[in-house]
Protein backbone atom coordinates (compact mmCIF):
# COMPACT_ATOMS: atom_id res chain seq x y z
CA UNK A 1 0.00 0.00 0.00
CA UNK A 2 3.14 2.37 1.02
CA UNK A 3 4.40 1.70 -2.78
CA UNK A 4 1.18 2.36 -4.19
CA UNK A 5 0.74 6.33 -2.37
CA UNK A 6 4.30 7.00 -3.06
CA UNK A 7 3.91 6.40 -6.65
CA UNK A 8 1.43 9.59 -7.02
CA UNK A 9 3.60 12.58 -8.50
CA UNK A 10 1.15 14.87 -6.43
CA UNK A 11 -0.57 14.52 -3.34
CA UNK A 12 -3.42 16.30 -4.57
CA UNK A 13 -4.03 13.58 -7.23
CA UNK A 14 -4.90 10.91 -4.58
CA UNK A 15 -8.25 12.24 -3.97
CA UNK A 16 -9.38 12.97 -7.86
CA UNK A 17 -11.98 10.70 -8.98
CA UNK A 18 -12.37 11.02 -13.03
CA UNK A 19 -12.27 8.48 -15.72
CA UNK A 20 -15.38 6.37 -14.73
CA UNK A 21 -13.67 5.46 -11.21
CA UNK A 22 -15.50 5.81 -8.65
CA UNK A 23 -13.46 6.09 -5.65
CA UNK A 24 -10.42 7.73 -5.17
CA UNK A 25 -6.52 6.25 -4.00
CA UNK A 26 -7.32 8.41 -1.32
CA UNK A 27 -10.39 6.64 0.07
CA UNK A 28 -9.55 3.25 -1.43
CA UNK A 29 -6.80 3.60 1.18
CA UNK A 30 -8.97 4.70 4.09
CA UNK A 31 -10.83 1.62 3.06
CA UNK A 32 -8.05 -1.12 2.98
CA UNK A 33 -6.82 0.64 6.29
CA UNK A 34 -10.14 0.22 7.92
CA UNK A 35 -10.65 -3.19 6.65
CA UNK A 36 -7.26 -4.48 8.14
CA UNK A 37 -7.54 -2.26 11.33
CA UNK A 38 -10.75 -4.10 11.74
CA UNK A 39 -10.62 -7.50 10.61
CA UNK A 40 -6.87 -8.36 11.69
CA UNK A 41 -6.53 -5.71 13.91
CA UNK A 42 -9.29 -5.33 16.47
CA UNK A 43 -10.74 -9.05 15.58
CA UNK A 44 -7.56 -10.77 15.90
CA UNK A 45 -5.48 -8.40 17.91
CA UNK A 46 -7.81 -7.06 20.35
CA UNK A 47 -6.68 -3.32 19.66
CA UNK A 48 -9.85 -1.70 20.43
CA UNK A 49 -10.11 -0.32 17.06
CA UNK A 50 -13.58 0.95 16.16
CA UNK A 51 -14.43 1.14 12.44
CA UNK A 52 -16.36 4.36 10.75
CA UNK A 53 -16.78 2.28 7.50
CA UNK A 54 -18.91 5.31 5.92
CA UNK A 55 -15.78 7.71 6.62
CA UNK A 56 -13.48 5.85 4.69
CA UNK A 57 -15.48 6.75 1.32
CA UNK A 58 -16.76 10.36 2.86
CA UNK A 59 -13.29 11.78 3.85
CA UNK A 60 -11.33 13.99 1.79
CA UNK A 61 -8.10 15.14 1.26
CA UNK A 62 -5.95 13.55 4.33
CA UNK A 63 -2.47 14.40 4.27
CA UNK A 64 -0.27 11.44 2.29
CA UNK A 65 1.95 11.55 5.42
CA UNK A 66 -1.02 10.61 7.51
CA UNK A 67 -1.88 7.89 4.92
CA UNK A 68 1.92 6.40 5.04
CA UNK A 69 1.88 6.73 8.76
CA UNK A 70 -1.21 5.06 8.97
CA UNK A 71 0.02 2.23 6.54
CA UNK A 72 3.21 1.88 8.55
CA UNK A 73 1.08 1.29 11.65
CA UNK A 74 -1.10 -1.08 10.46
CA UNK A 75 1.94 -3.29 9.04
CA UNK A 76 3.54 -3.05 12.86
CA UNK A 77 0.13 -4.54 14.19
CA UNK A 78 -0.50 -7.17 11.03
CA UNK A 79 2.95 -8.08 12.59
CA UNK A 80 2.55 -8.72 16.03
CA UNK A 81 -0.74 -10.51 15.72
CA UNK A 82 1.13 -12.70 13.51
CA UNK A 83 3.88 -13.54 15.38
CA UNK A 84 1.58 -13.76 18.92
CA UNK A 85 -0.66 -16.45 16.90
CA UNK A 86 0.62 -19.49 18.68
CA UNK A 87 0.53 -22.92 17.40
CA UNK A 88 -2.20 -23.70 14.01
CA UNK A 89 -4.98 -20.88 16.11
CA UNK A 90 -5.43 -20.43 11.92
CA UNK A 91 -7.09 -23.56 11.91
CA UNK A 92 -9.70 -22.19 14.59
CA UNK A 93 -13.59 -20.42 13.40
CA UNK A 94 -12.52 -16.66 12.99
CA UNK A 95 -14.67 -14.42 15.71
CA UNK A 96 -16.56 -13.41 13.12
CA UNK A 97 -19.27 -14.16 10.35
CA UNK A 98 -18.43 -11.51 7.79
CA UNK A 99 -19.35 -13.21 4.83
CA UNK A 100 -22.34 -14.80 6.34
CA UNK A 101 -21.28 -18.33 7.43
CA UNK A 102 -18.37 -19.55 9.91
CA UNK A 103 -14.97 -20.13 8.66
CA UNK A 104 -11.31 -20.60 9.64
CA UNK A 105 -9.01 -17.39 10.36
CA UNK A 106 -6.85 -18.97 7.37
CA UNK A 107 -9.43 -19.16 5.38
CA UNK A 108 -10.64 -15.14 6.41
CA UNK A 109 -7.24 -13.95 5.83
CA UNK A 110 -7.17 -15.13 2.35
CA UNK A 111 -10.08 -13.88 1.09
CA UNK A 112 -8.93 -10.30 3.05
CA UNK A 113 -5.68 -11.06 0.69
CA UNK A 114 -7.52 -11.06 -2.14
CA UNK A 115 -9.47 -8.07 -0.76
CA UNK A 116 -6.42 -6.21 -0.56
CA UNK A 117 -5.00 -7.03 -3.85
CA UNK A 118 -8.12 -6.29 -5.76
CA UNK A 119 -8.12 -2.81 -3.67
CA UNK A 120 -4.46 -2.15 -4.92
CA UNK A 121 -5.05 -2.88 -8.57
CA UNK A 122 -7.78 -0.22 -8.43
CA UNK A 123 -5.22 2.32 -6.85
CA UNK A 124 -2.27 1.32 -9.64
CA UNK A 125 -4.90 1.81 -12.53
CA UNK A 126 -6.56 4.92 -11.08
CA UNK A 127 -2.08 6.59 -11.14
CA UNK A 128 -1.48 5.24 -13.98
CA UNK A 129 -4.71 6.79 -15.64
CA UNK A 130 -3.84 9.99 -14.13
CA UNK A 131 -0.87 9.82 -15.62
CA UNK A 132 -2.05 9.95 -19.37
Amino acid sequence: MESNCLNYKNESDLWIVRHEISNSAGNLCLHLLGNLNAYIGANLGKTGYVRDRPAEISLKEVPKDELLNNIKSISTIIEKVFLDRAGNTFNEIYPEEVLGYPMTTEYFLIHLYGHLNYHLGQINYHRRLLAK
